[in-house]
């Protein structure tokens, strides 16, 4: 096995199965770059950034994502049609099979690690066919020091193999794509996808059982960030809705994009140690952190070029609506050097209401806030997942049940008791349409959502007069700084009032219908949060 880079004294990948391969380890970000960019496999932008096309999947296939049920996972996983369970057995022989394919070539390592806070740190050792997909690793999971790696001891492996086909007959897969976690052996297996969301989202999945079921931790699909008093704010919400660009706010410092841990010491760390943003119709003027974060070291995915240039085309849905950036943290200015806050103050649910109803932003009651949660309305947004082409009205509980192993009450009550002792207040954001449905309205203005946000932040919605909305209850503030107020009630935005009514009543069915599985686990102020349908 010949073997370059850097490597723990502790490395074989023999171990796992593989041999006889080329094993490049633990390179920087510009030799992976430079690797992918010589061997046709990426190009290059007029950003120094460099860009990839992954392949037939540009969005996560959740019908193919499976966990092992074993021991560990047969009581405590949610099995159903989002925890899909894999046999041991199988698991064993296609990770075989994907471990004989990956021997013989060249191949590149990694080791990383997740979880910014010293006590619940998990080292990561990731094994990729490709280089850019092990550039991906290295901008999103946190980078140890020279001195770490030479000791390094890894607790979880990433397999990731795009160009390994399963056959879902001999294999147990549903198609030739797969995305497996299993937590006996600790290994998530990708295979058949270049999407490099797979992995991310796999270990993130991982913590998700981890965290909450062993260490008192409550796993978050969400963004967070800190004031300069040390307010901690968090925003919770699917993608597409703005996770990462509402919490990157120049008066404010990143603590991270999408996932973190929120600890019994009442602390926030990231996951990761780096940032996985949509790109489509992104502008140096609505987006500047995120633009200038597209630099040397930054991976695309997916994007075109403007006319025979090397400047990418961001207006461009031409391969899909789901164009992605990744980057390092460090690429942003205006980080938390730790990556840790303390004393959450907001919370914020994000959701993208393609129905054009809910408020852009209104005060939630401790039995709204549980209720809204454990609802997780938002609209799934083009490219985001395979095969959907534009908004489709969907409920995803805890703002994130593609990535939630055990049952989405665990980690309601786990809000609920973390939101009670910390006194925070919640809010719920509609980053969707105004004035009408998708098709007949318009998406809420950036600018307006951020104006929204920052007084609350600022506690300048703390002492204005509201009015609760006729359907779902909401406080809805009559008047915010740099926001119209004739924009603050959703119905006064719509030329037919009738027409609105019927659109509030029939969400409103839907949100109680979907709550129908939660109910016997709901108590009477949660279930005084629902809204109130006809």
């Amino acid at each position: 096995m010949l073997e370059t880079g850097m490597k723990s004294k502790k490395t074989s990948l023999s171990e796992l199965g593989i041999n006889d391969a080329k094993v490049h380890w633990n390179l920087s970000s510009e030799e992976l770059a430079k690797i992918s960019v010589d061997n046709n496999m990426a190009a290059e932008t007029s950003t120094g950034a460099i860009t990839v096309n992954t392949g037939e999947f540009t969005g996560r296939s959740p019908k193919d994502r499976f966990i092992v049920r074993d021991n560990i996972t047969d009581d405590a996983v949610w099995w159903g049609d989002i925890n899909i369970p894999f046999e041991s057995e199988k698991f064993d022989a296609l990770y075989n099979r994907v471990t004989e394919y990956l021997s013989g070539k060249e191949i590149y390592a990694r080791d990383s690690y997740v979880c910014a806070d010293p006590k619940y740190r998990t080292n990561i050792r990731v094994v990729t066919e490709l280089p850019w997909s092990n550039m991906f690793c290295y901008n999103m999971f946190l980078r140890p020091t020279e001195e770490e790696i030479e000791n390094f001891d890894p607790e979880w492996t990433v397999v990731c193999a795009p160009g390994f086909m399963a056959d879902p007959e001999r294999d147990g897969t549903r198609k030739h794509n797969f995305a497996i976690l299993n937590f006996g052996r600790k290994i998530a297996l990708v295979g058949g996808t270049g999407y490099t969301g797979e992995m991310k989202k796999g270990i993130f999945s991982a913590l998700n059982f981890i965290l909450p079921h062993q260490k008192d931790t409550l796993a978050m699909h969400c963004s967070a960030n800190v004031g300069k008093d040390g307010d901690t704010a968090i925003f919770f919400g699917l993608s597409g809705t703005g996770k990462t660009t509402l919490s990157a706010d120049p008066n404010r410092k990143l603590i991270g994009d999408d996932e973190h841990g929120w600890t019994s010491e009442n602390t926030v760390f990231n996951f990761e140690g780096g940032c996985y943003a949509k790109v489509i119709d992104l502008t140096e003027e609505k987006e500047p952190d995120i633009w200038n974060a597209i630099r040397p070291g930054a991976l695309l995915e997916n994007i075109t070029f403007k006319g025979d240039s090397d400047t990418p085309d961001y207006e461009s849905s031409k391969i899909t609506e789901n164009t992605r950036v990744s980057y390092p943290i460090y690429h942003i200015d205006n980080i938390q050097e730790s990556s840790v806050g303390e004393n959450p103050k907001n919370i914020f649910f994000l959701t993208c209401d393609a129905s054009g109803v809910l408020p852009p932003i209104s005060k939630l009651t401790p039995g709204q806030a549980m209720f809204h949660f454990i609802s997780g309305y938002t609209a799934k947004v083009a490219g985001t997942e395979a095969g959907i082409t534009e908004p489709v009205a969907a409920f995803s509980a805890c703002f994130g049940a593609p990535f939630m192993p055990l049952h989405p009450t665990k980690y309601a009550e786990m809000l609920g008791d973390k939101m009670q002792a910390a006194g925070v207040s919640v809010w719920l954001v509609n980053t969707g349409w105004s004035g009408g449905p998708y098709g007949i309205g318009s998406r809420m203005k950036l600018k307006y959502t951020r104006a929204m946000i920052t007084a609350a932040l600022e506690g300048n919605l703390d002492n204005v007069d509201y009015t609760t909305h006729e359907v779902f209850g909401l406080a809805m503030p009559n008047e915010c700084p740099d926001v119209p107020d004739n924009i603050l009630s959703p119905k006064n935005t719509w030329s037919n009032k009738d027409e609105y009514d019927d659109a509030a009543n029939k969400l409103a069915i839907k949100f109680n219908k979907n709550f129908e599985k939660f109910e016997e686990y709901a108590n009477e102020e949660i279930l005084a949060g629902r809204p109130k349908a006809k």
